[in-house]
């Protein structure tokens, strides 16, 4: 559950504490809190003289640099992973890390950025995670050196990310986190569907939400004794997954459950608007209400756990329940193949609804933050060097992703990636004895993220790149405007945000399962402004509005 909760975090925080342009960032040339043309004559020991999109990075001179490591029990460091050596040899840099326990990474990493001994190099950042740094002047404001960073310019360029990384720059129109970054959105998350109860009654894949609705009608007609649709990820939000993508199918912003954000962009009036007043945040709880009240959609889904819901589900009482990828091939096919021999199970294209064709999401994935004092240090432009071919370059990502060429893999004549014979990644090679992250570090999360569709998918089956290529067709939504808050604000904004939040999500729980009408929801709009509404949407415009005052004036400029 560490990536569910992780992905939405991102997603939430990611928009939240957006802010200025990258245009605005990233107009310095050399230096963080130095002006423009800072002189670095000192910082660039062991750099290269010339670095540029798709060059191999090796420094003139071996170093040793500090970092940061979420020690993940799956796969716990060793000394003598290849990842390591590999990295040292191509690269003349030594990566010297502080292990630290997953379980105990966030609290770590606050204790160790606080009491000035971190690492240069701090890994495993999501959007959002570094705000909380900014004040004390410990991280490196990175938006300021990405002119020593080829690779990380090009992607966003050519990927045209401009506005997702402009959600991480704070008020002051610098960013202090270098994300991870994805050429496209990507969705996992959709409906696990019996394909064979479908093929059973004559019935199509369904496409849209009027398609699911006529589905499971049916399936209830020939199955009326049960739930059709019984679902997990219950907690700590209701609906979890399923509110997320039934909210975004109506057009309310990044949706219900795990996407929910308080504010939503509204192009028509260039304004933020509260997300749980919207029109189409009310046809999202018409729709759920309606499944559960004719009994196509389990009430349980909102309280039970994921083992119940997975029971019902492999057991053969229920035939559609919330998945990723991960979930399909490790929990529902293993658990059916013993109590339903004859089921067949596959992940549902996600159901669109009056919002069209589209997807909705950053592409911004976890990264990395970088302490200050690196600033000082004589190898700081290698550094940089150094962070952008092992991050951003597509060698480098390889590299990081599949490790070396002969030894963990092999690539065809087409480019696509194979798995040496006695090397296995996530059951790719199930016959195999040595694992690519347990026993040679690569594919560890600290390195391997973001990158093209192609290597994101170099790791897929065929079943699940067919349902990759449906959802990459899709249009993308492009992210809402920044609105960055400064320090007076984020205090005002962190005592309305949850009350506001938790009262939408209590409330919306009580619409779906009938325990309060529809016919309610103008008095249920009016009481949001009693928590703090109106308040809360003159924070975020406000912030907004200041935001475009700064960009105009410095497209002025």
């Amino acid at each position: 559950m560490n990536n569910i909760s992780r992905r939405s975090m991102l997603i939430s925080l990611g928009a939240t504490l957006g802010a200025a342009t990258l245009g605005l960032s990233a107009c310095s040339s050399d230096g963080g809190d130095d002006k423009k043309g800072a002189d670095l004559s000192k910082n660039r020991a062991d750099a290269m003289d010339k670095f540029g999109v798709g060059d191999q990075f090796k420094a003139t001179k071996p170093f040793t640099l500090t970092t940061l490591l979420n020690d993940n029990p799956g796969y716990p460091e060793k000394s003598n992973w290849l990842f390591w050596t590999e990295l040292a040899k191509r690269t003349n840099v030594t990566l010297k890390p502080t292990v630290v326990p997953l379980s105990d990474y966030e609290n770590k990493r606050s204790v160790i950025i606080g009491a000035g001994d971190a690492p240069f190099l701090i890994p495993k950042t999501y959007p959002g995670q570094e705000a909380t740094f900014v004040s004390s002047g410990a991280i490196l404001p990175v938006s300021d050196y990405v002119d020593l960073m080829p690779n990380y310019q090009d992607k966003i360029k050519k990927w045209n990310l401009q506005g997702d990384v402009d959600t991480v720059v704070q008020d002051d129109g610098k960013y202090y986190v270098l994300p991870g970054l994805h050429e496209d959105v990507w969705i996992d998350y959709t409906f696990a569907i019996r394909t064979d109860i479908l093929d059973e009654l004559g019935l199509q894949m369904p496409k849209t939400l009027d398609d699911l609705y006529n589905v499971l009608k049916a399936m209830k007609a020939a199955h009326p004794d049960g739930y059709p649709m019984s679902d997990r990820w219950s907690q700590p939000t209701p609906g979890g997954a399923m509110l997320q993508t039934f909210g975004q199918a109506f057009g309310a912003g990044y949706g219900g459950g795990w996407g929910y954000q308080n504010v939503t962009y509204d192009t028509a009036s260039d304004k933020f608007v509260l997300t749980g007043a919207m029109d189409q945040y009310k046809a999202m709880l018409e729709f759920t209400a309606k499944l559960v009240k004719e009994k196509l959609l389990d009430p349980e889904s909102f309280t039970q756990t994921d083992d119940q819901a997975n029971a019902k589900f492999t057991s053969g009482k229920s035939f559609v329940i919330s998945t990723n990828a991960q979930e399909l091939v490790n929990t529902y096919r293993p658990g059916l193949a013993k109590a339903v021999p004859a089921a067949k199970v596959t992940k549902m294209p996600v159901p669109t609804g009056p919002a069209g064709d589209v997807k909705v999401g950053l592409r911004l994935e976890n990264g990395l933050m970088i302490s200050k004092k690196a600033r000082d240090s004589k190898d700081f432009v290698a550094i940089m060097q150094f962070v952008d071919w092992l991050f951003y370059s597509d060698e480098g990502q390889v590299f990081s992703k599949w490790g070396v060429e002969g030894v963990t893999y092999t690539r065809d004549a087409a480019g696509n990636f194979k798995l040496t014979k006695d090397v296995d990644y996530i059951g790719l090679n199930p016959t195999a004895t040595k694992k690519l992250n347990v026993d040679f570090g690569f594919a560890n999360g600290n390195f391997a993220y973001g990158g093209s569709t192609q290597l994101l998918e170099s790791v897929f089956s065929d079943e699940e790149k067919e349902f990759q290529k449906i959802m990459t067709a899709r249009k993308t939504l492009p992210v809402p405007p920044p609105h960055p808050l400064n320090s007076e604000e984020q205090e005002q904004f962190s005592l309305y945000e949850a009350p506001l939040k938790d009262y939408v999500t209590q409330q919306t729980l009580k619409f779906i399962l009938g325990e309060r009408p529809l016919s309610e929801w103008d008095k249920f709009k009016t009481e949001l402004k009693g928590k703090n509404g109106d308040q809360y949407l003159s924070l975020v415009n406000g912030a907004y509005d200041r935001y475009k005052s700064k960009k105009n004036g410095s497209d002025k400029s």
